[in-house]
């Protein structure tokens, strides 16, 4: 896995992903799961979405 999400969008995904997640818990609904996504991309650095369309927000 090669990293191609930048530090700025990590931290977006972390934030966003934490936030669904917690949506998710108080209203009791399945729908926070999908909070795991942007959380694992963001926690990993990498977007395997991103690698399919060749795109990499990462600087380096």
């Amino acid at each position: 896995m090669k990293i191609n999400v930048g530090s700025t969008e990590r931290t977006l995904r972390i934030i966003a992903g934490i936030i669904i997640i917690g949506i998710g818990v108080y209203y009791q609904s399945w729908w926070g799961v999908i909070g795991v996504v942007p959380l694992l991309t963001g926690l990993f650095r990498f977007c395997p979405l991103y690698s399919i369309l060749g795109m990499n927000t990462c600087r380096r």
